[in-house]
């Protein structure tokens, strides 16, 4: 017998003792630990990054006193921004992967996430600007040459209505033709734009249509879920974000509008959210379903509100003024190209893929793998780390990232950074309620919640219960496990048989706080 064992049999068999002398049993509770409650998360590597990326990831976490979590996160998806769509990762055969990915931060009110957003992502901001000032003149010549070339035809076309030939004359129906394809040929530039904030899912695809099927999506809000839930149309539209991520062909066709058409879309999402926005997207119509919820990569730092440092270092000016200049180069770098670089992976970079995609393998059985239960985001996890070894290759050789290929110390940093994205994916998937055991221990926990009693036996509570969650009494066993280990409730032995017949049903003390009877 464990000392656990003898800690609950003395228990029982003082209540039972307590009892006989007709007095109530009162056996000492600790406090109960909330179901889902996990274990403390992994930090953020940042010591992961290039050292640029890095440097400024962990100097505005110490200004702003935040967890490195929400600058790193936002650090990934920056670079997804000025790469996402100009680049892709050549894993092996025809796998390949883009480089642009989607990151969600949940993080309490009060977290400072605006004042981070700012500094993680102001270079972007910088960059589109410099992008503008650049394409503004192309933009007013363009234009110029299209208002002339129009009324070219124009004339031409009104040459040809009065040649006074029945069917027009071939020659001048040639000019006026001539003249107005050249007004097509015109193409006036759009404004480039990195950036959207609050955005809607119509009007997402219509800025990757209008910027070459390139977009980056980062807000310290996480309305952009109920958005896409369908808060303005009542009808889910998730499209996309799931073609934006996987970078499939987007065609959008809108009554009353021209077919907008992408090739080949890349989006990118950085999101810091409210925690309770976490198991709100798990309810939304579709977000699991579809496929939405296993495209992101989540954190869920630890709040140290309260803990905060008054007064902390600013980051240095060289620090800032390096983060700047390096991501607006890797804007600058990548921004006119069409065709995408492939980024080759040397053979000791493809060696340690091998090795994670062996070791990763066996967690997604549904069965027998710790990652069974979540295989829609795990499924997608080895594909996530090719992504963030791009991201990590390109900011690290900003200049010619595409002309050299991705090395081990490379894709071993993205290795890390993947396994800080799994733990806190489980964390996830678990407040969501994507255990299985978890979910069935959370159905008991609010049976006894709802009918607070004192005692219980697994008989009652299985009669108690819908067949078709716990269509077997052997069903409870795990969930029970769960609630006891919590703290919620405690198991009394079993009682000596004194005859013939069936064995009693095991008998559950329940905690005084989750039966009404606590102080």
């Amino acid at each position: 017998m464990t000392a656990a064992d003898s800690i609950l049999a003395a228990a029982g068999a003082g209540a039972r003792l307590a009892e006989l002398h007709g007095q109530p049993a009162t056996p000492t509770w600790e406090a109960p630990v909330p179901l889902g409650a996990r274990q403390r998360l992994p930090t953020f590597p940042a010591d992961a990054l290039p050292d640029w990326v890095g440097a400024q990831a962990t100097a505005v976490a110490e200004f702003t006193q935040t967890p490195k979590d929400l600058a790193g996160c936002l650090a990934l998806a920056a670079l997804s921004t000025a790469a996402g769509g100009r680049a892709i990762v050549n894993v092996r055969g025809t796998w390949v992967e883009p480089v642009n990915i989607f990151t969600v931060v949940a993080m309490p009110p009060g977290s400072r996430k605006s004042a981070v957003f700012r500094a993680m992502t102001q270079p972007l901001l910088n960059a589109e600007r410099h992008l503008a000032e650049r394409t503004q003149p192309r933009i007013v010549e363009a234009e110029l040459a299209r208002r002339v070339a129009k009324a070219a035809a124009e004339k031409a076309a009104g040459v040809a209505a009065g040649s006074g030939t029945p069917g027009g004359d071939p020659d001048k129906l040639a000019d006026a033709t001539d003249a107005a394809m050249a007004v097509e040929a015109i193409k006036v530039p759009v404004l480039p734009r990195l950036v959207a904030d609050d955005i809607t899912p119509e009007k997402a695809a219509s800025l990757l249509a209008e910027q070459g099927g390139r977009l980056a999506v980062l807000s310290a809000e996480g309305g952009i879920f109920a958005t896409v839930a369908g808060r303005y149309s009542s009808t889910p539209n998730m499209e996309v974000f799931l073609k934006g991520h996987a970078g499939d062909m987007l065609r959008v066709d809108r009554q009353g509008r021209p077919t907008e058409h992408v090739e080949h879309a890349a989006l990118t999402l950085g999101l810091a959210i409210q925690p309770e926005v976490i198991t709100d997207i798990a309810k939304m119509p579709g977000f699991r379903g579809k496929g939405l919820l296993g495209r992101l990569l989540y954190a869920l730092p630890e709040s140290n509100i309260g803990r905060r440092r008054i007064n902390p270092p600013a980051p240095s000016a060289e620090v800032v003024s390096r983060y700047d200049t390096q991501l607006q180069n890797l804007v600058n770098a990548l921004y006119d190209w069409d065709d995408p670089a492939r980024l080759q992976l040397t053979p000791d970079a493809h060696a340690e893929f091998l090795a994670l995609e062996t070791r990763t393998e066996p967690r997604l059985h549904p069965e027998t793998g710790d990652l069974g239960h979540l295989g829609d985001w795990a499924g997608k996890y080895v594909g996530a780390v090719a992504r963030i070894a791009g991201l990590l290759h390109l900011a690290a050789h900003v200049d010619d990232g595409w002309r050299t290929p991705i090395e081990a110390d490379t894709m071993h940093a993205a290795i890390r950074l993947g396994e800080y994205f799994t733990a806190h994916a489980v964390a996830t998937f678990d407040a969501m309620g994507s255990d299985p055991d978890q979910h069935a221990a959370r159905d008991v926990h609010a049976w006894i919640e709802r009918t607070k009693p004192e005692r219980f036996t697994v008989r009652q509570l299985f009669s108690k219960l819908p067949r078709t969650k716990f269509p077997k009494v052997a069903d409870l066993e795990t969930p029970l496990d769960l609630l006891e280990q919590h703290g919620w409730i405690r198991r009394l032995p079993d009682p000596e048989r004194t005859g013939p017949g069936r064995r009693p049903s095991p008998t559950y003390l329940v905690h005084p706080d989750l039966c009404g009877t606590g102080a």
